[in-house]
């Protein structure tokens, strides 16, 4: 299918397996994978890549059919790419999923892909700090107005909407304060909205496994398959999926221009790690449930956060649109020398800004992943609650006791 701008084509996947109606989470990350059509008797496990920037043709004809049935050229689209995006979308349960070469180029290809000039965008004010310096920086000098709001409150999306609203956008969990937004409840705020306004929610926190925005009513849902998707610290994408073809459609046109299209050989990680996503979650929840309950009890620790505990103040959300709490705690210390004590004193634990490894990895979000750098200010910091004393703990695989120990040890010392 190719789109009225010539560009931007959408290949719709067939699976090679016909999976059986209500076939589980757990059995499609192992095994969805797109029937691609190629020669030979036999069809391989694992989808080769192929890193040739340039496709031979007999036929002008031969050519135009491969924008659509075949591949015509890298920027336009792999089957590396699109063995990943038929994965991560066979668990979202979309219509199709675009591949990008990084979280942030997801976020920005979808939002000029479906906003222009003279509209409005609804956003959370405490939100990923790349995404907050690029609503706050980019859009607005292409005159595209943007509200920050409450994180999860619904309400105050609602008060903001205007007559030129196009998207509201959500994070849940929230990145660094791991607060949740009520997706069902946005889905029905967007539809108060004028005419064509479209939801758009990051789940990298959550994952596909966990939580399936989609089927919730959201009108598109992004990753940033760099954490957990991806898990294992080697690699940078992101991935866009989609509740409806037009949608879709606009999106897939806007990479192709952009040229922010996912090398094959970084589709083929993606892939591979996605075979282990249900059984990696499992125990980043089982872990980050672990920790939470220990720090919790800690006498020098004033607040965690936890969508898995009955303490955060939106557990019964959590508890109703996520399948696990994921892998990542955030909790309070009394200072921020305090809490710079405690990420510098960790000795099997990282000091690294990411999340979603097998390794543990701690932060200090106030100068690390939402710090001056970033564009956000001591007062936007503050206005947000990101206090100089918070860490953000993203909870690998290693044995929970051990990671216990080592954050005793640390704590012991600030």
């Amino acid at each position: 299918m190719t789109s009225s701008n010539g560009i931007g084509y959408i290949r719709q996947q067939e699976d090679e397996r016909e999976f059986l109606e209500g076939t589980s989470l757990d059995t499609l990350a192992v095994s969805a994978k797109p029937k691609l059509k190629g020669p030979g008797l036999g069809t391989p496990i694992v989808p080769s890549i192929s890193v040739s920037a340039i496709h031979r043709y007999k036929t002008i004809d031969d050519f135009v059919r491969s924008l659509s049935d075949g591949y015509a050229y890298p920027r336009l689209g792999n089957h590396s790419c699109e063995s990943a995006a038929h994965a991560i979308n066979s668990l979202e349960d979309g219509v199709g999923a675009m591949m990008f070469s990084s979280g942030m180029s997801a976020i920005s290809a979808t939002m000029l892909a479906l906003l222009k000039s003279g509209e409005h965008v609804i956003a959370p004010g405490l939100v990923y700090a790349g995404s907050y310096s690029f609503m706050k920086s980019f859009l607005t000098k292409y005159d595209i107005e943007v509200t920050f709001v409450e994180a999860g409150n619904l309400d105050a999306y609602r008060k903001a909407i205007k007559p030129n609203t196009k998207i509201l956008y959500g994070e849940t969990p929230s990145n660094p304060s791991l607060g949740v937004l009520d997706l069902a409840g946005l889905a029905t705020v967007t539809k108060e909205a004028p005419s064509g306004a479209l939801s758009i929610v990051d789940s990298t926190f959550a994952t596909p496994y966990l939580q399936q925005p989609l089927k919730l009513g959201i009108d598109v849902v992004i990753h940033s398959c760099s954490k957990y998707l991806g898990g294992h610290s080697d690699l940078v994408a992101g991935v866009a999926c989609c509740k409806d073809l037009g949608t879709l459609h606009l999106i897939s046109g806007a990479s192709k221009k952009l040229g922010s299209g996912l090398s094959p050989f970084d589709g083929f990680l993606v892939l591979r790690e996605i075979r282990s996503l249900p059984v990696r979650m499992e125990r980043h929840c089982k872990n980050a449930m672990t920790i939470a309950q220990f720090l919790e009890q800690h006498p020098k620790i004033s607040r965690v956060s936890y969508p898995g505990l009955s303490s955060h103040p939106q557990h019964e959300v959590a508890k109703k649109q996520m399948k696990g709490y994921g892998g990542v705690v955030t909790f309070e210390m009394a200072s921020g020398e305090a809490a710079k004590t405690v990420v510098e004193s960790v000795k099997l634990i990282s000091l690294a800004p990411s999340l979603g490894a097998p390794e543990s990895l701690i932060e200090h979000p106030a100068t690390m992943t939402h710090g001056n750098w970033t564009g956000m200010t001591d007062k936007e910091r503050m206005g947000k609650q990101i206090s100089p004393g918070m860490i953000r703990f993203s909870v690998g695989l290693e044995d929970a006791d051990d990671l216990i120990k080592d954050l005793t040890q640390a704590l012991d010392k600030a």
